[in-house]
């Protein structure tokens, strides 16, 4: 029994110990020490593990459990970017204008869903929804026709969208006809229009947009930040882990950890172009987009800097928004500046590419 009780307490040292490198994790640049990125990864798990502890030594009346506790009690800024309980939802005074963000995956260019109409519903959710002001990663458009297949998706939105303004950056073009990137629509004026640059050449990319907003201007950035490129392979192996087969995943397993170790490092820096840019933006910003990291990342703190959190603001439970085989996190944002409020941040629960959309409606403070 005291052999059991020694190691059970050791457990709990571990679980403590590693806690607090995850709350490490949005202040260590990975380009510096990758390693504890990936602790940061595993903080939902490990604030559980932490809540266990408690539970268990309190009902052993055991004083053991205020280490945990107090681990815990490190991490009230932490927590609130994992999870919200919004007990109501609080109204604006003043008028507000809706902004939506969507990584919508080509428009299943390539029929990852095997359903031919996943683009369209896509449009009729858009439509649904019809925002003031439109955020897409991973953009697609063909300005010609293939065979009796049309994706001239730019065409389609303007038609029933109302914000029919756009500024549009291709990271890729094919065959002078085939665009990929990114989009950002707006109901009101278009003054200027803008791209964070970023140190290498990639598909990933950073646009800004001033717009103006009944004789207010607002920048609104519009992001993608670089995935770490899962494979059959690479999933493949994530399955293997799941079932404890190690040994026979194990090469395809250190080649995920490759992968995962470079897209650390490369949203590191573009996070770092990203921020630079927001310091030196002349108006109040809206920071919206695909971050591919979690909130307790280096990318998001960095980003961040002072700016609010739309779902901290007005979100509620874990706000996960990446769907797929690998484990599910908030990886898309909407940040703001301090002078604006934020209302009714929603993940749209439908499942029309590999990640959810998220709107919330703002106004500008006017104290």
């Amino acid at each position: 029994m005291k052999l059991a009780k020694r190691f059970l307490f050791f457990l709990n040292v571990l679980a403590i110990t590693l806690l607090c490198i995850a709350y490490a994790a949005p202040f260590v640049d990975p380009s510096f020490f990758w390693p504890i990125a990936f602790v940061g990864l595993a903080i939902p798990y490990l604030i559980a593990l932490n809540i266990a502890f408690v539970v268990l030594w309190a009902a052993r009346g055991n004083a053991k459990l205020f280490l945990s506790l107090l681990t815990l009690l490190l991490g009230y800024k932490t927590i609130p970017n994992l999870v919200q309980v919004d007990f109501k939802q609080t109204k604006a005074e003043t008028e507000t204008f809706k902004v939506l963000s969507f990584n919508v995956r080509v428009f299943d260019l390539y029929l990852w869903t095997k359903e031919k109409k996943t683009r369209n519903k896509i449009f009729e959710f858009l439509e649904e929804e019809d925002p003031d002001i439109l955020c897409l990663q991973e953009f697609y458009h063909a300005e010609q026709q293939d065979s009796n297949y049309s994706f001239k998706t730019l065409d389609t939105l303007i038609q029933f969208l109302s914000a029919k303004n756009y500024h549009f950056h291709a990271t890729t073009t094919n065959k002078e006809f085939y665009h990929f990137g990114l989009i950002t629509f707006s109901k009101f004026p278009i003054l200027e229009k803008g791209v964070v640059p970023f140190e290498n050449t990639t598909d990933n990319a950073s646009i800004y947009t001033d717009i103006n907003i009944n004789n207010d201007t607002l920048r609104i950035y519009n992001n993608h930040l670089a995935s770490i490129k899962l494979d059959k392979y690479d999933y493949k192996a994530v399955q293997k882990i799941k079932d404890n087969e190690y040994e026979s995943g194990w090469e395809n397993a250190q080649l995920l950890l490759k992968k995962i170790k470079g897209g650390f490092q490369t949203r590191a820096n573009q996070s770092k172009a990203i921020r630079e840019n927001i310091g030196n933006a002349p108006y109040n910003v809206i920071v919206a987009g695909d971050f591919n990291d979690s909130p307790n990342s280096f990318a998001y703190q960095k980003i961040r800097g002072p700016l609010k959190d739309a779902f901290v603001q007005s979100g509620s439970g874990f706000g996960n928004t990446y769907i797929g085989d690998f484990p599910s996190f908030r990886i898309n944002y909407l940040l703001h500046s301090e002078e604006i409020n934020s209302y009714n941040y929603t993940t749209h629960q439908v499942q029309l590419s590999d990640h959810q959309p998220i709107s919330a409606d703002f106004s500008f403070n006017k104290n």
